[in-house]
């Protein structure tokens, strides 16, 4: 009795044992299913990243990149929509601490509920590119130009910043960590946006204790759904963007939400964007929703100067160094709204529009037509820009860094 007793009492446990397993294992699909459905469905069809969630706080070191060439994308379908690469760069620091970071898979990111950065928008971004070139070198415009005016931003925002250091080799290191993603020669580029967020926990109104910089990419194409059509903006009087005194002279994220509800507006009548006067006086040309502007009359260019309440766009920096080698007269000034009636072109600036121009500006009823075919100025300019970008023109200026 004691041996049969032994014999059935050790089947009993084998048979709980593989049945534990096989309810583990079930349980185990069950939550891989679940976190896979948590993530966009382009990924999924892509098959390209992990389905574990990234946490800020434990995060994994990826083993090894990919050695395919490109990444399966269709390329001449690309818009800017997101379409996550394989990694991204994570940085803290703590109150007195130096930024330290690496990078990661891509995921989702761990953040108290009282985080700052969800409580009172204490947060940044940066937007810059990389390009690939005819003969497969790898090129970024400008960067060091984000990372100082991220530095700026911080400053307004009661942040700490990485140094301009820190911020290059870390898209460096990422960018080449997503090299597959980035498109082939005139198929787009590899958008690279860097972020800045008060991550630490706080409840009174104040800085946040600690800090993250986090960067992610995504290849895109054109900005606007006309893509490399003429825009029709719209000037709505009943919003501004910023406010004297304010923060719109930096890239911190409360900026933009606020115009969304103008942008909405002006799309369900039709229009491509917005463009915003000033807070004041309603009669003065600011910036539209995510780009800075430009008219042009003859050899005379203008753009609204830069005087706390616009941004300071790297494109549009560029744009006026290089209309200015061309031989144009560049004036940053007050722009009347008045002035619009006798321009000969307008275009906009930005890093996600690159250099768009524009047919229409409505205001008041009134619909004001723009040259947009033959010989344009902004297309003189945009051709410059590209070149220099993708290694078609020399760069003289430095503009550009090639990373390996």
């Amino acid at each position: 009795m004691g041996f049969l007793s032994s014999l059935f009492k050790g089947n009993y446990i084998i048979k709980r044992q593989k049945t534990m397993v096989q309810r583990s294992f079930c349980i185990g699909n069950l939550v891989q299913s679940l976190r896979a459905a948590s993530f966009p469905s382009k990924r999924a069809a892509y098959h390209r990243h992990t389905s574990q969630t990234t946490s800020m706080r434990v995060a994994s070191q990826p083993s090894a990149y990919s050695e395919a060439e490109y990444a399966d994308v269709d390329w001449d379908k690309l818009g800017f929509g997101l379409t996550p690469a394989n990694y991204m760069y994570v940085m803290r620091c703590s109150k007195d601490e130096n930024f330290k970071g690496r990078l990661n898979r891509y995921g989702n990111i761990e953040l108290s509920p009282s985080a700052g950065v969800l409580n009172y928008g204490q947060g940044l971004f940066e937007g810059t590119k990389a390009n690939r070139t005819e003969d497969e070198r790898i090129l970024l415009f400008r960067p060091e130009q984000n990372a100082t005016r991220m530095r700026f931003g911080a400053e307004r925002m009661c942040m700490p910043s990485p140094s301009i250091e820190q911020f290059v080799d870390a898209v460096k290191e990422t960018v080449l960590a997503n090299k597959r993603w980035i498109p082939p020669p005139g198929k787009g580029s590899l958008y690279v946006r860097t972020l800045l967020l008060g991550s630490g926990p706080v409840l009174g109104l104040a800085p946040a204790p600690e800090y993250t910089f986090l960067i992610y990419v995504s290849p895109v194409r054109n900005y606007f759904k006309e893509g490399t059509a003429p825009l029709n903006l719209y000037i709505d009087e009943e919003f501004v963007r910023a406010s004297p005194g304010g923060a719109g002279g930096v890239k911190t994220i409360t900026n933009y939400a606020p115009v969304m509800k103008a942008i909405a507006k002006a799309k369900s009548r039709g229009f491509s964007d917005v463009l915003y006067l000033d807070a004041l006086n309603r009669k003065y040309l600011e910036e539209v929703s995510s780009c800075n502007i430009f008219i042009v009359k003859g050899n005379l260019i203008s753009t609204p100067a830069t005087n706390g309440t616009i941004l300071e766009g790297v494109t549009r920096k560029s744009i006026i160094e290089i209309a200015r080698d061309h031989g144009y007269q560049v004036e940053e000034r007050a722009i009347l709204v008045d002035e619009l009636v006798d321009a000969d072109e307008v275009f906009c600036t930005g890093t996600a529009v690159g250099v768009a121009p524009v047919g229409s500006i409505t205001h008041q009823n009134r619909r004001i037509e723009f040259k947009s075919e033959g010989r344009l100025v902004s297309q003189e300019l945009y051709s410059n820009l590209v070149g220099l970008q993708t290694g078609r023109i020399e760069d003289k200026k430095g503009w550009t860094v090639e990373i390996h």
